[in-house]
């Protein structure tokens, strides 16, 4: 039992990198971006690096499944969280959807 003046510290919950435990509540849905002729590579790297706090290569790797085939999937969420990503990646003027998973 703590002294009565010292603070009562309670245990944390373990927060690893995913951040779907909301997810169980309710339907999920992917975040898609879609390939487009304006945008240049570099580009939508660093884009998926400001939006998603990726690093380089995580990022390269998801840009390059955008220009040889048409899409990726960046992330897979809850519906509030799927539709923060979307409109964060389209007010950088990329073409970014969400779908439903199966």
């Amino acid at each position: 039992m703590p002294a009565p003046n010292e603070p009562v510290t309670m245990p944390r919950p373990d927060i690893g990198e995913d951040t779907r435990a909301d997810n169980r509540l309710g339907p999920v849905y992917n975040v898609v971006c879609w390939n487009d002729p304006v945008n240049l590579m570099v580009y939508v790297t660093h884009v998926f690096r400001k939006v998603f706090g990726w690093e380089e290569a995580k990022a390269r790797k998801h840009m390059l499944e955008v220009h040889e085939k048409g899409k990726s999937v960046l992330a897979s969420e809850g519906l509030e969280k799927a539709e923060f990503y979307v409109h964060r990646l389209q007010q950088y003027r990329l073409h970014a959807t969400m779908e439903p998973t199966e």
